[in-house]
Formats: C-alpha cells, sequence, structure tokens
C-alpha cells in the first residue's frame, strides 16, 4: 500500500481570465472542464473548449501529460478520464501525474478513482462539496505489478463495457418509446396531424400536494409513502419508494393520488427539475412542490410520454425569478393534444411491453453494478 502523494504529484488546473477573449477558443491547447468527462468514455481528447498560447503563459497554468489520469474534485465529485495528449484543465479538476516512485499503469487508477464511492463513510474526504487535496493525498491504494495493474485494469474495462452497453440499451429503449409516439400522433407541441387540443383541466383531475405540520409528531409514522421531488427526478418512469411516511392521522391532513395518476415536479429550485413526471403505481400522499394529475378518460401512459415530450413547452412558461414555481393555475389552463382513447391504448400496449424489457435491463444492470463493486473490493479493498 502507498498513499497518492507518494504515487503522484496532485496537479490542480486553473482558468484563465474569461473577459480576454484573445485566450479562448483559438485551437491553441485542449482545456478540459468536468463536462468533457464523459460517462461512456475513459479518454478524452478533444475539448469543447481550448486556450491559447498567451493564455498559458500569462495565467501560469501547468500542463498535464498524456496518459495522465484526471478527475472532478469540485462540485461533481469523481468523474475520471485519462487523457489522449498533454491538456490543460480548469481548477475542479486534479490530475494525478506519476512522479516515478512506483509503477503506475493509467487505467487500474482510472478504476481506482472512478469506482470510488466518495459520497459516505471513510470514502468521504469531503470538505463541503470539494475534495480536499491533503485528506486526497493520505488516501491508500494497493501498487501490484505493473503486469498485474494492467490486468485488473483489463477485467474491470470488461465490466464497464457491459454496463456501459446495458445503460445505452436502457437510453435507447426510451428513444423507442418517444419515436413510436411521434410516428401515431405527431409532435404533441407542433401538431402537425391536427389533433384537437384541450385544457389539462378538462380532461384531468389536478392536486397539489401539501406538507403535514411538522409541529404534530403524530402526522408522520409509516401509514402511506410521502412522496418528494427527489422520487421524480429519477430515470424511472415509476415513483421510486418513498423514503419518509404519514401516519393514518397525517393522511387524513394531507393530499394523495391513486394508482395510475401522474406527479409533476412544479415547484424547484432548476427549471431543469420542473416538468419532470413519474408515474405512482400505488396510492401515494406527497408534498407541495408537486402536482398531481388524475386522468378522466385518457390513458396514463399516454399521458406520462405526451408530458415527456412537452416539457420544454412547459417549461417555457416558467419565471424563475419567482422561484421556479409552476402552479395549479397555470398547469390546468394548458393545453396539450388528446387523440382517441383507443389509439391511446395501443400506444400504451406498446410502452408496456417496452417497460417490461427495461424492467429486465435494469435488473442485469443491477447485477452487473453489483458486481463490480465485488471486484472493487477485491482488488482495492
Amino acid at each position: 500500500m502507498a498513499k497518492l502523494s507518494e504515487i503522484f504529484i496532485l496537479q490542480m488546473g486553473k482558468t484563465p481570465a474569461r473577459a480576454k477573449e484573445e485566450y479562448w477558443n483559438n485551437g491553441d491547447n485542449n482545456w478540459v472542464s468536468i463536462s468533457d468527462l464523459s460517462t461512456y468514455d475513459k479518454y478524452v481528447g478533444d475539448t469543447k473548449e481550448t486556450i491559447s498560447n498567451l493564455a498559458v503563459k500569462d495565467s501560469g497554468i501547468k500542463s498535464v501529460p498524456a496518459d495522465t489520469v484526471i478527475m472532478s474534485f469540485k462540485l461533481t465529485l469523481g468523474k475520471t478520464a485519462i487523457t489522449v495528449k498533454p491538456t490543460y484543465t480548469n481548477e475542479a479538476i486534479m490530475a494525478f501525474i506519476p512522479n516515478g516512485k512506483y509503477p503506475v499503469y493509467p487505467c487500474y487508477f482510472y478504476h481506482f478513482f472512478g469506482g470510488r464511492d466518495w459520497s459516505k463513510g471513510t470514502n468521504r474526504a469531503v470538505m463541503g462539496v470539494t475534495l480536499n487535496k491533503a485528506t486526497l493525498g493520505e488516501i491508500e491504494v494497493a501498487i501490484p505489478s505493473i503486469d498485474e495493474q494492467e490486468k485488473i485494469a483489463r477485467h474491470l474495462d470488461i465490466v464497464d463495457r457491459v454496463i456501459s452497453y446495458r445503460k445505452q440499451q436502457l437510453s435507447k429503449l426510451d428513444e423507442l418509446v418517444k419515436s413510436r409516439f411521434i410516428e401515431m400522433f405527431g409532435d404533441p407541441v407542433t401538431n402537425p396531424k391536427g389533433w384537437a387540443k384541450r385544457k389539462l383541466s378538462d380532461e384531468c383531475d389536478i392536486v397539489t400536494g401539501n406538507t403535514p405540520s411538522r409541529k404534530i409528531p403524530e402526522y408522520y409514522g409509516d401509514y402511506i409513502e410521502w412522496i418528494k421531488s427527489d422520487n421524480i427526478n429519477t430515470p424511472s418512469a415509476i415513483l421510486t419508494r418513498a423514503e419518509e411516511y404519514l401516519s393514518q392521522s397525517g393522511l387524513e391532513v394531507g393530499r394523495y393520488v391513486d394508482a395510475g395518476a401522474i406527479l409533476m415536479t412544479c415547484i424547484a429550485g432548476s427549471i431543469g427539475c420542473i416538468g419532470n413526471v413519474a408515474i405512482a403505481d400505488r396510492r401515494v400522499s406527497f408534498n407541495q412542490q408537486i402536482n398531481g394529475i388524475v386522468p378522466k378518460a385518457n390513458n396514463t401512459w399516454f399521458m406520462y410520454v405526451l408530458f415527456e415530450l412537452t416539457k420544454k413547452e412547459i417549461q417555457s412558461s416558467i419565471n424563475m425569478a419567482l422561484k421556479g414555481i409552476l402552479s395549479k393555475g397555470q398547469l390546468s389552463e394548458m393545453e396539450f393534444i388528446f387523440p382517441s382513447i383507443e389509439l391511446q391504448n395501443q400506444f400504451a400496449t406498446f410502452v408496456e411491453q417496452i417497460d417490461k424489457l427495461k424492467f429486465e435491463v435494469k435488473e442485469s444492470l443491477e447485477k452487473l453494478e453489483t458486481f463490480k463493486k465485488s471486484l472493487m473490493q477485491q482488488y482495492f479493498g
């Protein structure tokens, strides 16, 4: 075992002055930010932005050599990549440059950093939302021979490729559902097929959630889930399980919907979360950041995809200066297409088949991720 500070020079990047146009995007030198670190690619080559030689000279920013492991250590923690050529990075990226004292196979350390859980327990090494450089340098890692490092990296590469493939499968299945919707109904915003549009309140009952008084502990218990926006703002079409529950008396002063309703995030600090939706497959209560949408005579799956495809249109009415609120009144007045229930049901049958496939892929993905964790434990402790 050796400390990271004994194996590497830990080097932080820098951002040249934004006000100087001559510093930016003339193609001289790659400049890596967190957005250049991809979930699907362990290498970072060409970047979204470049900096000039003048920017390098004036700012004193240090170069990161090719084949160096880099990792985000501010804001987004633990996004990792390997450089394919000499580059520069911003101050949210830490470069781990071998100091020559130990054998270093970059892919081995890529997996060590990328597979580590920085969010809890002894792995945290966190000061606020920033990894602490000094504490980071104290973390220890096993240093096997270069051949053994290469073998371990090869095993983890294979697992990562399969995990990436499963994630891409899920993404493609989502694209297939949206493509089928467009094929059957056209773009719901431009409405090329000329469907009649009606107010949402004419087709659905809309219920705004609430928070039973915290001053009355008896309102909270284990009788019914109390959904928050975290249970909606996920890739899943179905609500995730709530962490907090109301008691039976809490439900009497709370608000709820039954299975078949759709919950939509309508109050959020980020406009990107407003309009997120998930389907309730059971009775749930929910807080005031959420509106429950209960179809009167429309198909839930149809409406779920309809909201997914009109999310930007829904968000366009939001004034973030007013704390990012989509009120029940605003939502009620919005108009959407509502084709015949026969066509909606036909579409929903297709979606349900795809959702079954997604469930199988997700199960496989969970098993792969569990297997990877066991390998990480075996290799890195």
